[in-house]
């Protein structure tokens, strides 16, 4: 079977929007939409990473009691934000990466939180996929947000071939069409999360199925 490619894509990413409308979108693009607050968007992925979703929205609801804002994070002792947040992974290091964070988009920034993907890498704890997710979420601006899902599947399909997910980010940046960089993460995490599952995805209902040659896919249902 032929890999993804950019003729098929379209047909592909038609079914997988279909299917994004019936299932639950990821928690930190629920809080994106809702809000469009650049400090939650950014704190609440801060909290999603090894974090279940329900785990995640639950610790950003009461994260976002205790600190509203990113001033009132910036003022907020480290041991109530570990309160708050947790049982998130890594809760006693992500609290003070908060605050600290938060200080310093208040004293270097004047409380706006920066919208270039530079300047957010060099906060402690936020990474490519955070930084990403910060710029097009919030700000609306293009870039790609690869997590293990988009990479995963986009080596499934043979649409990249890549080791690490931030070599599909600059793979995907140089074949996706500009028109699909806002919602690639979207679309792949929700499917990753219930159709095309890390371990034994469900290949037999897939409804993309007849252009997926499964690369390196060894057990299916």
């Amino acid at each position: 079977m032929p890999a993804v490619n950019n003729r098929n894509l379209p047909y592909i990413i038609k079914r997988l929007r279909a299917e994004y409308r019936k299932k639950k979108a990821p928690i930190v693009t629920l809080l994106a939409v809702q809000t469009r607050e650049p400090y939650k968007v950014l704190a609440s992925c801060i909290l999603s990473l090894r974090t279940q979703d329900a785990t995640t929205a639950e610790a950003s609801k009461r994260l976002f009691a205790l600190a509203p804002d990113v001033r009132a994070l910036a003022r907020a002792r480290v041991q109530a934000v570990e309160r708050a947040i947790y049982p998130v992974g890594f809760y006693k290091t992500k609290a003070p990466q908060l605050v600290e964070m938060a200080g310093r988009i208040v004293r270097d920034y004047g409380g706006r939180v920066p919208d270039d993907i530079d300047t957010l890498l060099s906060f402690k704890g936020v990474g490519r996929k955070t930084a990403n997710l910060v710029v097009t979420a919030a700000y609306g601006k293009p870039g790609i947000c690869v997590d293990t899902h988009v990479h995963r599947i986009t080596n499934i399909w043979g649409y990249v071939v890549t080791k690490t997910p931030e070599e599909t980010e600059m793979a995907l940046r140089d074949k996706l069409p500009r028109r699909y960089w806002l919602e690639i993460n979207d679309l792949l995490v929700s499917y990753g999360q219930t159709q095309c599952r890390p371990s034994s995805p469900l290949c037999s209902t897939c409804v993309i199925a007849k252009w997926c040659p499964r690369l390196g896919v060894k057990r299916s249902r």
